[in-house]
């Protein structure tokens, strides 16, 4: 057997080593650990899916790095304090250099073996002592997360070396472009037909028909393939199994995670891998909130990390728009004092509702990266930018501007005299829409071309035109010596 397979297969079998540490109480099985054997099983591929899963997903705390590091460079959200500050302040600012550890470990070290998983899956799934439909079934789910991990380091570094197989050389170049871009649209493309409708996939998260082409569409947008874009979102429209909660407010709860909004999640639990935004979203001393009535309990935790909003965003809603009833403006301490968080950037998102049980930092709040208001939207986008301002665009923004009790004010036609007045207008309602929500208002900015522009407005000077990607970690060229360095980096 290759030697670089081995160490594939040995790096895939002890990783349970690593998990659990009563998992050494356990005297294994050596025969059955044989590579050739445990791949040849239901339980070895399915095991390896499972991991793929949990690196391609980017879950718990890796999630909110993730989160973060996205969030705190745009015009939306900031932090202040705690052990976070020394990262957030480089975010913050722009001065991010290729020695950040999150960009290595979160970001480009877990996609990596998530790629790494599937690869090894798609080289054995066929010998393996299962189904037919399984096979495809497997193959198709691993080729998703393959996918999916190009889409966010194609987002976050731009090209980046494309491992297809265990028999790729371990210093691989980055790709050209075009392979990479091509890449990621047929794997998706291919599978689309073979994946499971909404509703039909064997447990709740795992890849889908409408996950598949939600990302598509994504993908399409930020790459700014206008007629793909619009096309690939009817698709999703069209398979009639996604609609708009009903109550904004309560999209984001515990209670209701399973809805029909949620097209890409990722799954949390307060027993392992859990969303912990919420303990840094409460402000110091949250007793209660006066408005909801909401108030502290002894299992969630408050960090000495504060995660904040700029007023100039929350001061941008409609007074009656329902979408900024989730930002806590104002609180009781645990003194009975009334603080105001107003006038000092310093408003809170409270979009991922604190979940009754928590265990200390873990909620189980379920983190959606693609839902159907964003295909609405993205469509909307679409067409605009292939037409100009057009009655189908408006509709499909006035849908979502309904939802949030704007129902008497509704956009009209007269209102965009040029194609760039709608596109401010749908950077504004994107960020109405989708705050505090993984990577989404970076991506958008980058799009619209404000990234950089609303940082220097902001007056970072260091926001310089290179920076709409992330450098290559340095944990990353050290390994490999083919990699090249991104621009000013």
């Amino acid at each position: 057997m290759n030697p670089k397979k081995i160490i594939y297969y040995l790096l895939l079998l002890l990783m349970p080593l690593f998990v659990a540490c009563e998992d050494m109480l356990d005297e294994p099985a050596f025969s059955q650990l044989e590579p050739g054997n445990f791949l040849s099983t239901a339980e070895g591929i399915e095991s390896l899916l499972y991991a793929a899963f949990a690196e391609g997903y980017i879950n718990g705390y890796s999630a909110k790095c993730r989160m973060n590091l996205e969030s705190w460079a745009t015009d939306i959200e900031w932090q202040t304090d705690g052990g976070e500050n020394r990262i957030a302040a480089q975010m913050i600012n722009f001065t991010w250099d290729p020695s950040l550890d999150w960009l290595f470990g979160n970001m480009w070290a877990r996609p990596y073996r998530a790629i790494r998983n599937t690869n090894v899956l798609l080289e054995n799934v066929d010998n393996a002592n299962i189904s037919g439909d399984l096979k495809s079934l497997y193959a198709a789910e691993a080729r998703f997360i393959r996918a999916l991990s190009y889409v966010h380091l194609y987002s976050w570094y731009g090209p980046v070396p494309l491992r297809k197989s265990t028999e790729d050389p371990l210093e691989l170049p980055r790709a050209a472009e075009q392979e990479l871009r091509g890449f990621i649209e047929s794997e998706l493309s291919e599978i689309i037909p073979v994946l499971p409708l909404p509703g039909d996939e064997v447990n709740y998260g795992r890849p889908n028909r409408g996950a598949a082409m939600a990302l598509l569409c994504k993908y399409y947008l930020n790459t700014k393939q206008w007629q793909q874009a619009a096309d690939m979102a009817e698709n999703v429209i069209h398979l009639n199994r996604y609609s708009l909660y009903p109550e904004y407010q309560n999209l984001f709860k515990v209670e209701n995670e399973r809805n029909s909004e949620f097209i890409l999640v990722n799954p949390h639990s307060p027993l392992a891998d859990g969303m912990n935004y919420m303990n840094g979203a409460f402000p110091p001393g949250f007793q209660r909130d006066p408005i909801t009535g909401l108030a502290m309990q002894s299992n969630w935790a408050n960090w000495a990390a504060q995660y904040r909003l700029y007023d100039r965003f929350y001061r941008s809603f409609h007074e009656q728009d329902k979408r900024k009833n989730l930002i806590l403006t104002a609180y009781i301490n645990t003194q009975g004092e009334l603080v105001s968080l107003l006038d000092n950037n310093n408003t809170r998102s409270f979009k991922y509702w604190p979940d009754p049980n928590a265990i200390g930092n873990q909620h189980g709040n379920d983190e959606s990266e693609i839902r159907y208001a964003d295909i609405l939207l993205s469509r909307a986008e679409a067409l605009n930018e292939i037409h100009g301002p057009n009655q189908e665009s408006l509709d499909l923004i006035n849908e979502v501007r309904a939802r949030a009790g704007l129902g008497e004010h509704l956009l009209v036609l007269g209102d965009f005299a040029t194609k760039e007045a709608l596109r401010e207008h749908l950077l504004d309602e994107r960020a109405w829409e989708f705050y505090s929500e993984v990577g989404i208002r970076r991506e958008d900015q980058i799009r619209m071309g404000t990234f950089i522009s609303s940082a220097i407005e902001r007056g970072h000077t260091n926001a310089h035109p290179s920076r709409v990607v992330f450098p290559i970690p340095q944990a990353a060229m050290d390994a490999n010596p083919s990699l090249v360095q991104n621009d000013n980096y």
